[in-house]
């Protein structure tokens, strides 16, 4: 029932993290209201519409921007279907040439309805292979062969392949009226309780990929060059072609256009043959002389136009995927030339050839940064230049091991070469030259750039202005690291030592310092947690640090202040580096540390950091205030006592009256007790001497407690060089260095005590719902865990009292722990595997590892030829080249004795299992999904077909089933940040109630992140998501449709098609599509989820229940009533197991992970009324079912059952149904209601108008609300947190 229509606004849940994540960098203030409206309208130019006239077509409109380049026009038309065969053209007005660089809004005359003509341009060299290259694109765009081989950006996405193309059309809306008959039933693999897990769905046939054949072959003839004398009459380069009628012509490309010449294959005639037709265009020429090609392209190009943009567009990072079909191998001359013109960087986009990495990374850096526009602008150039830096790195790094390289040592040995390519340098992560030898040696080097990568990632995101630091990528590959890093101009001309100003090269024994680093670094030490402190040399000077010592300082010879080997940014881990003499706070001792680990350069994490300072925070400021009111309470002045709002102590109730309406009295006090601490702090800091000595004394004895370095206010550092071997403190320093000592102590104890039980406590509540290993390990990172604690985690969920609610992460958690056990392993046996017997032994490992086959043999490589002789072993072979036979030996007893070992020894996890058969009886896991876990960890491709593990008879693996091998890639992702503060503002705004502000703000954010990172982004499959629930909520069906199905197309595109991430995408999506009656789309999508859930975990996970809810409800609202008993079953068992049976009395919406009982209207509230028939009439049905049931166990499955009296639900009702268990609640409310909510609201605005001025730091206190009032109540529904549990990007 609805009062005053004022349903949508009366909904304040909404899904966002709950505490909403703090860019860590300097402290700048949210955006404030003010700031942004002025900001905007810079971004938001009205568009306008010009008219295209183009050769051979009917003149058409187009609508553009004003901030977009002409370039952009020109990339829109080689898109449109009917001028997509055009590349060398440029635009008119009134006869004037547009530059191709140049915005549109500052184009003289060009306005609304200005008449823009397509020119065609004479070709060049360059414009001819760019028009050839174009039609190969356009001939293979349907072609997903690139997707598989994880090349430029393309990735797979099977969305369409469930909705039957696009959802918005209105023809769609026939198929799902009410009760047309639909096929319901999914195939057996999807039915509940059903054993196979099959892997050949994970990729389903498109049926556009059978690509219309155009032409047999495209390419490169082999008369090319043209000789000068045809040079001369403007030959550019000689193509040849056999059309689909098999007839084979040779083409000319010259300045003028393509036109046919009487060459063939033996003998060179460049003379025009007849037809004698010149094309401006190549497509025009061949629509001339290939009747199959003219239908076939038409065809193809009309299929291409009809699919969604986001299929089509490059994702801005590769991704891979670890499964791909087999393959025919087509001729393909571009990607033929490609391979061996050494493409380094794209030369035909940049002139000069390769591209200068340093200096773009450090110029984007360099950009003004002032207002908003500035802003996108240099983020939007970070990011691009970014992600073209990985990607050429990438390819740079496997050509490295691939042995392609010429390295820039040759003479010593393979470990010890380094190599320059594309002007980027490469070196290897073994331990050059001894320099790890108190580290660890080659494990140390090994771990070294990822602990680099992260001390660049994080000296990026403070962005401090002078200081630089190199463009840094992380590759595997083939077993082996591959650093790739840009080079500091000069750098390669003088010796290190020459170069290094600050910093030191042999870890602490000769250290210099330089006055300019202090200066820039010191801007850092604030964000970051870094102490400056004193370090002696090996002539015992003192010398002055804000860093780690083997922090280097090197200016270039661009006059820039670079930093590098960032590997100790962060202070050392204690729990895993004993040092003699010193002992760890009980805590730690208890859980068995410290253990030694295989290197000394374990770092805590910055999420811990973080983390273990706002704890500290929190600490402080209760310490305080209760030292304030104690002394408060000694004076007992009346007066003071009455403002303070009467506590004589922390514990007293609150005569406030706002404190008592609310409910909280002692959240009210300490809240106004803190507040009085803050006012305290900040005058004690400013130092104007108003403080009175007493209140001093307050905050020092506070800062002394909690280990802060300055006695007037909360400022907690760490030294990262305590307790690093080689450095030395003067003598001066020794209490400093004692208290540092303690803090790190404290902080490995509070990762003991805080964070894993945290973490733990977290998953119990299904606060957080990892699926796979990769979930679970962002999950751990976001509180700072490293995943050498993983068998600690798991440690501590055995030991749980919840066990059980458990489960799932027990059996994600040994699944991680032996897959990074097997990778671990997996990685030095490819290290002596040679090239050509890749295949062989990859598919030997898996079989040892995953086939329950007892005695594998590994089929050497060397039989398919014979060679004459054999060379001479040489000493520095190419990297890949070792003929190491050893892998060959391999016995699954062997490899599983060693995964046990590397567990115990690694995570000091006991592993019970010595083959696989027994891993995974012991511990419920499922073959296909190791077989997941290890392809992506180590980069493995597949073929994809159903693999026979349990066969006892032959092994599951041949080598023809092994693919491909890709590289795994480790870098750094710029953030949006003022998009990610308006995504922030507009979630905090959704969570108090505020719909449509919240929506404007989040669609404000989406504009900017598609300024910053182009159209794909994870980001911004995050803000898609939310945009499309907020539309729900608030009604307009069509606009979440559309907005989902772009987060679904993007979350398959750039996080993966079995992405965690994905498969929720999914069930928002089979949701919407439910509630826009296509019923029969939305339970393919549910399908899709399910399988892929089965795939990625199995069924025995808390978010299966959800999904078999929805699948259940949507087949009861079809009627299919068997059906549906079977998946509402397993939902009401997976529910049960993880949330209790007391869950059950809600029947069906218990599985939505909330038990809704009456909410706090007060029981003779109309909803409240009407949930409780709801709930009376669910359970009817449910004893009914159960009654049953029990006839069923009773008699067999031969029992004669009288059938149930259903009547045939309306879809309200079930719509009703899903929203509830997708945590979604329409409450209608009453005009009283309504009067309490304003006041609350108000009252609210007071309360936050209030905490504004607060420091960033106590934003846990901001976001505590005490729950009063309806819409809080949602908000406080744990759907809250576990709304978005596996976006690890909102957790930024």
């Amino acid at each position: 029932m609805l009062l005053n229509g004022d349903c949508s606004d009366s909904l304040k849940k909404e899904e966002g993290t709950t505490d909403p994540p703090r860019e860590n960098g300097l402290d700048e203030g949210e955006p404030g209201d003010e700031t942004t409206g002025q900001e905007v309208i810079v971004i938001q130019d009205t568009g306008f519409s010009v008219k295209i006239l183009a050769p051979g077509i009917e003149p058409f409109s187009l609508q553009v921007s004003p901030q977009e380049m002409v370039q952009e026009i020109h990339q829109v038309l080689m898109d449109r279907e009917d001028t997509c065969h055009r590349t060398c053209f440029s635009l008119h007005l009134d006869g004037n040439m547009l530059d191709h660089f140049s915005e549109l809004r500052s184009v003289e005359g060009l306005q609304e309805g200005s008449v823009l003509r397509v020119v065609e341009e004479p070709y060049t060299v360059r414009e001819a292979r760019i028009h050839v290259r174009h039609v190969r694109d356009l001939l293979k765009s349907l072609d997903p062969s690139d997707a598989f081989n994880g090349v430029d950006c393309n990735s797979l996405s099977f969305l369409s392949v469930f909705t039957d193309g696009d959802l918005g059309d209105s023809g769609k809306r026939k198929k799902g009226l009410e009760m047309d008959p639909i096929d319901c039933t999914p195939p057996e693999y999807i039915l509940p309780g059903s054993r196979d897990r099959p892997l050949c769905p994970l990729q389903p046939q498109n049926r556009d990929w059978k690509p219309l054949q155009c032409l047999k072959v495209l390419t490169m003839s082999g008369w090319n060059p043209p000789p000068g004398n045809r040079k001369m009459h403007g030959d550019l380069m000689y193509l040849f072609v056999i059309t689909a009628e098999d007839r084979q012509v040779s083409i000319t490309a010259s300045t003028r256009g393509f036109y046919l010449n009487q060459s063939t294959a033996y003998h060179f005639n460049p003379k025009p043959a007849s037809p004698r037709f010149l094309s401006h265009s190549l497509v025009e020429l061949l629509n001339q002389i290939s009747p199959t090609f003219k239908k076939n392209f038409a065809v193809l190009q009309k299929k291409r136009v009809q699919r969604h943009p986001f299929e089509r567009i490059a994702t801005p990072f590769q991704v891979y995927s670890w499964t791909a079909p087999q393959a025919e191998h087509a001729m393909d001359c571009v990607r033929a030339e490609d391979a061996y013109t050494s493409r380094l960087g794209y030369e035909e986009h940049i002139p000069g050839q390769t591209r200068d990495w340093n200096e773009e990374l450090q110029t984007t850096r360099e950009l003004p940064r002032k207002n908003l526009p500035e802003r996108l602008l240099r983020e939007r150039a970070i990011f691009k230049v970014h992600s073209d830096f990985t990607a050429a790195a990438t390819r740079g790094a496997m050509a490295v091991i691939d042995g392609n390289v010429m390295a820039i040592n040759p003479s010593e040995e393979t470990k010890m070469q380094m190599f320059i390519w594309n002007n980027i340098f490469f070196s290897l992560g073994f331990d050059v030259r001894d320099h790890y030898k108190d580290f660890g040696g080659d494990v140390a080097a090994y771990v070294a750039p990822t602990n680099d990568l992260n001390g660049v990632r994080t000296y990026n995101a403070v962005d401090v202005e002078g200081l630089y630091t190199l463009g840094t990528v992380v590759v595997d590959y083939r077993g082996y690291r591959v650093t790739a890093q840009s080079i500091i101009p000069g750098i390669l001309e003088r010796d290190q030592e020459q170069s290094v100003i600050y910093g030191s090269i042999d870890f602490g024994k000769t250290v210099v310092s330089h006055p300019r680093y202090l200066e820039l670094l010191e801007r850092t030490s604030r964000p970051l947690k870094i102490l400056r402190h004193h370090v002696l040399n090996d002539r015992n000077e003192e010398v002055e640090l804000c860093s780690s010592v083997e922090c280097k300082g090197i200016i270039g010879n661009d006059g820039r202040h670079y930093i590098l080997d960032l590997l100790r940014t962060f202070p050392p881990d204690l729990n895993f580096l004993p040092v003699p003499g010193e002992e760890l706070p009980e805590e730690c001792t208890r859980a068995g540390f410290p253990r030694a680990h295989r290197h000394k350069l374990c770092c805590l994490r910055q999420e811990l950091v973080d983390a273990f300072v706002e704890h500290r925070y929190l600490l402080f400021m209760k310490l305080a205030a209760l030292q304030l009111m104690q002394q408060k309470a000694s004076q007992v002045e009346s007066l003071t006592s009455m403002e303070n709002g009467g506590l004589p102590s922390s514990e007293a109730k609150s005569e406030d009256p706002l404190g008592s309406e609310t409910g909280s009295e002692e959240e009210g006090s300490s809240a106004s007790g803190l507040a009085k601490v803050k006012e305290l702090a900040e005058t004690i800091a400013s130092d104007d001497g108003t403080a009175d000595p007493r209140s001093r004394e307050v905050i020092r004895n506070a800062c002394k407690a909690v280990g802060s370095i300055s006695s007037t206010a909360f400022d907690i550092r760490f030294n990262p060089d305590i307790f690093s071997p080689g450095v030395r403190f003067p003598e001066s320093c020794q209490d400093e260095v004692r208290d540092q000592k303690q803090l790190l102590k404290d902080a490995a104890a509070f990762l003991l005590s805080c964070q894993i039980p945290g973490l733990v406590k977290d998953c119990t509540e299904h606060a957080v719902l990892p699926m796979d290993g990769a979930t679970l390990a962002d999950v751990m990172r976001q509180r700072g865990i490293n995943m050498r604690y993983l068998g600690k985690v798991l440690d501590l969920v055995l030991r749980s009292p919840a066990r059980d609610q458990l489960d799932h992460i027990y059996k994600i958690g040994i699944g991680e722990l032996i897959t990074r056990s097997a990778k671990h392993i997996f990685k030095t046996y490819l290290q002596g595997v040679e090239l050509s017997g890749l295949s062989a032994a990859i598919s030997h490992f898996l079989n040892c590892f995953l086939s329950s086959y007892p005695n594998p043999v590994a089929h050497l490589p060397a039989d398919e030829l014979l060679s004459k002789k054999r060379n001479k072993r040489r000493k520095n072979r190419p990297l890949g080249a070792a003929d190491n036979t050893a892998w060959a030996v391999m016995t699954p007893q062997e490899l599983w004795k060693n995964i046990c070992q590397e567990a115990k020894n690694y995570f000091d996890f006991s592993l019970e299992c010595d083959s696989v058969d027994q891993a995974v009886e012991t511990y419920g896991l499922q073959k296909i999904t190791l077989l997941r876990e290890i392809s992506l960890k180590t980069g493995i491709q597949i073929l994809l077909k159903e693999y026979s593990f349990d066969s006892r008879h032959k092994p599951a693996f041949t080598e023809e089933d092994v693919l491909n091998i890709f590289p795994v890639v480790k870098h750094v992702n710029p953030k949006a940040s003022d998009a990610f503060h308006f995504f922030q503002s507009g979630q905090a705004k959704v969570q108090q109630g505020f719909l449509k502000e919240g929506c404007e703000l989040i669609n404000e954010a989406l504009n900017l992140f598609n300024n910053v990172y182009g159209a794909m982004h994870v980001e911004i499959c995050a803000c898609l998501r939310l945009l499309a629930r907020l539309h729900y909520i608030m009604g307009d069906y069509a606009e979440a449709l559309s907005n989902q199905q772009k987060a679904v197309l993007m979350s398959e595109r750039v996080m993966g098609i079995e992405h965690p991430n994905t498969i929720q995408e999914y069930m928002h999506l089979a949701l919407y599509c439910f509630a826009s009656s296509q019923l029969s789309t939305a339970l393919s999508l549910l399908y899709r989820a399910r399988y892929l859930m089965l795939l990625v975990f199995g069924e025995d996970h808390p978010e299966m229940a959800l999904l078999d809810n929805n699948i259940g409800l949507v087949l009861h609202g079809v009627m299919e009533y068997d059906l549906s008993l079977r998946f509402l079953e397993n939902a009401l068992a997976v529910s049960t197991k993880y949330h209790g049976p007391k869950a059950l009395k809600v029947a069906l919406s218990s599985c939505g992970g909330q038990s809704h009982g009456s909410w706090p209207l007060g029981e003779d509230h109309e909803k409240t009324k009407e949930s409780s028939e709801y709930l009376k009439c669910l359970t009817q049905q449910a004893v009914a079912l159960q009654r049953t049931m029990n006839e069923i166990y009773r008699n067999g499955s031969s029992a004669n059952i009288p059938p149930l009296k259903f009547t045939a639900p309306s879809m309200a009702s079930v719509l009703e149904q899903l929203n509830v268990i997708n945590g979604i609640l329409f409450i209608p409310l009453s005009q009283k209601d309504l009067e309490n909510l304003k006041a609350e609201v108000a009252r609210r605005h007071q309360l936050q108008e209030a905490s504004k001025n607060r420091d960033k730091n106590e934003e846990p206190m901001a976001t505590e609300p005490e729950p009063a009032g309806p819409p809080e109540d949602m908000g406080s529904q744990p759907q809250a947190a576990k709304e978005d549990p596996s976006s690890p990007s909102l957790q930024g």
